[in-house]
């Protein structure tokens, strides 16, 4: 998957709806960044996040486990490698549907946080959604729902503090270019999305928490 990831990089760092929306807004806010503050910014991508972070005074660190996006440190985050609370916050944005075991993900961010962990991710719709997921991108894995998000952040030993949800509007055919689908699956991914698409576009239902120690 990493060398896949090398190679959408820069479609990523050039992405419109990663690079801005409420939920990047709301992610940053909740890190409580300013000079001083430390924050891990896990499967990092285009950098959106850490860029945010960093225009508001924190010392930020990145960690991804694909070369190609230049992270401060070539990691997954089921492993990371660092001590036990070695940053204020650790904040993870549209990433945790590609993880193999999202749940020892949620533990390492809580392990390496010394205050909060905030993350934001899609949320799951059905598993016709499901499948268009894994058709335009086979590192898929699964997008899960707030009550998942929830457990996952209780068997981590952090408490939810702050929760919010959206709908993130999303062009459809950057959206499959980004993921390099090829030609031929594209019809099916439209066919398994069905309604959700309108004029092209659809919304992803996606959810921020903030979860405290």
């Amino acid at each position: 998957m990493s060398d896949v990831w090398s190679e959408r990089a820069e479609a990523y760092r050039t992405s419109a709806v990663h690079a801005s929306g409420e939920d990047l807004d709301l992610v940053v806010e909740w890190c409580e960044p300013a000079a001083g503050v430390t924050v891990l910014d896990v499967a990092t991508g285009g950098g959106h996040v850490a860029r945010r972070l960093r225009e508001r005074g924190a010392t930020v660190v990145t960690v991804d486990p694909a070369p190609g996006m230049r992270a401060d440190t070539t990691a997954s985050a089921e492993d990371l490698p660092f001590a036990n609370a070695a940053f204020d916050a650790v904040a993870c944005r549209l990433a945790g549907h590609h993880f193999a075991d999202v749940k020892k993900a949620v533990v390492e961010m809580a392990r390496v946080a010394r205050s909060r962990v905030v993350v934001c991710d899609n949320t799951f719709v059905g598993e016709a959604s499901e499948e268009a997921d894994r058709t335009r991108d086979p590192s898929h894995v699964r997008n899960y729902s707030v009550a998942e998000w929830h457990t996952f952040f209780e068997l981590a030993g952090l408490r939810v503090e702050g929760e919010a949800f959206m709908q993130r509007p999303l062009e459809v055919d950057p959206w499959l270019e980004r993921a390099g689908t090829p030609p031929g699956e594209r019809q099916r991914v439209r066919e398994l999305l069905g309604d959700r698409v309108v004029d092209g576009w659809m919304d992803l239902p996606t959810l921020v928490l903030r979860g405290v120690k």
